[in-house]
């Protein structure tokens, strides 16, 4: 099966919901060739970001945490601080699987603002 683009309009879409689906077709788990050892997923072109939706008081509460490793070198950044693509983006990393995959499916999304 040849490698398709995948175009998903995030209009009044829920972040995590919309994040679930971009790595399901990152991942190729929606082919029958699927192995978790390659890369067989397509390429996802997201539009609209700026229109996505998200639930509950977590656009105000929400906390991001980053640890550097050193001490006193931890650092807080609340949901509202971010972007609505780099909210997605770090949503779709965190869904794909941890190992050495991550990167290059990751390149093959694409976050538009149109």
């Amino acid at each position: 099966m040849p490698n398709t683009t995948h175009t998903i309009d995030a209009t009044n879409k829920v972040l995590g919901r919309l994040a679930s689906q971009i790595s399901l077709l990152l991942q190729g788990k929606n082919k029958p060739t699927f192995v978790p050892y390659l890369i067989k997923g397509d390429k996802v072109v997201v539009v609209n970001v700026d229109k996505i939706k998200i639930t509950g008081k977590k656009f105000e509460k929400k906390i991001y945490y980053h640890y550097s490793g050193y001490p006193g070198g931890m650092k807080k950044k609340l949901m509202r601080e971010f972007s609505s693509a780099e909210l997605l983006r770090r949503a779709v990393y965190n869904m794909l699987p941890k190992n050495k995959l991550r990167k290059d499916m990751l390149k093959r999304l694409e976050i538009r603002n149109e």
